[in-house]
């Protein structure tokens, strides 16, 4: 099979699905191999279901040939973050202490892509219950960052596995979840586009909770057109997750390829600036002129509730105390077992007096209207992703300095989960060192559409996204 398939788009794929000219059955074999080969090394999947893929795309191809052909997802290979529930394969969320976890049932995501005909190549690695935005788990090891193979760089976390399956060619689509950035800082490490949906847009029934009132499931996909396309298989009411009702149903593949002209696009001058890699500002503040080149009007804003907002300094322990609730039987009982960078920010949420974490509470809900009003003139925001390119593994993964830069991988993204809004990460160029750099577009609650079709205009006005990492002295 031609190697130029490796880095197709799911649409591409599913082109060549529809008109038989490629097999499920191929398809699937081809992306097991490359996980034979290169998995080893880059160590993205904890689990691989290579017999079931196999059986499922027989499956879809004896469908497709009868005439039933279901989409564009029919017959095409993914990934599964690992605490996204599949039923009868093991579902751990990155730690030993749920090593012999076995789901009965698939989470309400993984049974729709099934029910659409994905087929299932197997469980990404993660950061441990998904607590980390730096991408490290000293348990199963950290996933290699593809874009550099001499020096380990961070992956991005926690959906660490699933972005390096996908910019590895290990997969031509993952399912991640974002509760503070951990779709968007992979993605951007890794040189992919990466949606955070808005809270209940996606149900996350069945999924290993880190913080149940911010966690948000989100594609990450070589393409922006991919990630919609998964983003509209799944937005649905869930009668298994409450907090998906009452959510508008918005088709956004519709207009993704919809004129942006008009559009007001700024970028904050408070919070999102701070401590930024140079090259990393300047690729950024390049992408502004694309968007105007499309007729999009660019300008600054200043957002002093962001400022408000970072001055609680309370994300950290509210998200803590949410994580020690769910694991506290485990943390007193077994903290040896906890990966400690890991247990040592869960057990934060010990210690925060319950009047506390109200005030917290009814600080950001105080926020997020007053957020709103000010941005009723603006349709999207414009930010790096994170301060910068994916750093040595070895210069974070030190007890001086881990929690500090762990943080600033988040800085940027758990703005958009804290205040409930909804963005997109894409790549808009690379460092020096061949690093990709990721662009963070942040709309309104519910603005997926929107923010979708700019990031569209963005991808097909450039090339970033053509560039895939070189894992030849790996053969």
């Amino acid at each position: 099979m031609d190697d130029h398939l490796t880095f197709a788009s799911v649409h591409d794929l599913a082109a060549l699905i529809k008109t038989k000219e490629i097999s499920p059955v191929e398809l699937t074999g081809h992306f097991l191999d490359r996980i034979e080969r290169y998995n080893p090394a880059l160590n993205a999947y904890i689990a691989v279901t290579a017999q079931r893929a196999l059986a499922v795309a027989a499956a879809a191809e004896s469908a497709i040939v009868g005439g039933q052909y279901l989409g564009p997802l029919h017959g095409i290979p993914i990934a599964l973050k690992d605490l996204i529930d599949t039923a009868g394969i093991p579902t751990v969320g990155g730690s030993t202490l749920l090593k012999d976890r076995l789901p009965t049932k698939d989470a309400t995501i993984a049974r729709q892509l099934f029910q659409a005909g994905a087929v299932l190549l197997g469980k990404t690695h993660l950061v441990e219950f998904a607590y980390g935005g730096a991408g490290i788990n000293h348990h199963y090891g950290t996933p290699l960052n593809p874009w550099d193979l001499d020096t380990p760089r961070l992956p991005g976390g926690s959906s660490s596995g699933s972005a390096v399956a996908v910019a590895a060619g290990l997969a031509p689509a993952a399912m991640g979840s974002d509760t503070g950035g951990s779709v968007r800082i992979p993605s951007s490490f890794c040189g992919l586009a990466g949606l955070k949906t808005t809270f209940g847009r996606l149900s996350n029934a069945g999924l290993i909770a880190l913080d149940s009132s911010l966690d948000s499931a989100g594609p990450m996909c070589r393409t922006v057109a991919d990630a919609a396309l998964i983003y509209q298989t799944l937005a649905s009411p869930d009668p298994a997750d409450p907090d998906t009702w009452n959510q508008p149903c918005d088709n956004v593949l519709d207009d993704l390829d919809g004129d942006i002209s008009g559009l007001r696009l700024s970028l904050p001058r408070q919070y999102f600036w701070d401590d930024v890699d140079a090259e990393v500002e300047a690729a950024v503040r390049a992408s502004t002129q694309i968007f105007a080149n499309l007729g999009a009007y660019i300008d600054e804003l200043d957002l002093p509730e962001l400022d408000e907002m970072a001055e609680l300094r309370t994300h950290g322990s509210l998200t803590a105390v949410e994580a020690y609730l769910s694991r506290r039987d485990e943390l007193e009982n077994q903290l040896n077992q906890f990966d400690p960078i890991v247990s040592a920010r869960m057990l934060d949420g010990k210690t925060m007096m319950a009047a506390d974490y109200f005030d917290a509470k009814r600080g950001f809900a105080q926020l997020r209207p007053r957020l709103y009003k000010t941005l009723t003139s603006v349709d999207a925001l414009i930010t790096p992703t994170t301060p910068f390119a994916a750093l040595p593994v070895a210069e974070v993964d030190r007890e001086a300095d881990y929690h500090r830069l762990n943080g600033m991988c988040l800085r940027n993204t758990m703005a958009v989960n804290l205040m409930g809004l909804c963005a997109v990460s894409l790549p808009c160029g690379f460092t020096r060192d061949g690093l990709p750099i990721g662009l963070q577009i942040i709309g309104h609650p519910h603005a997926e559409g929107l923010i979708l079709r700019l990031a569209q205009a963005y991808e097909q006005a450039t090339e970033w996204h053509k560039k895939h990492a070189d894992l030849s002295t790996l053969a």
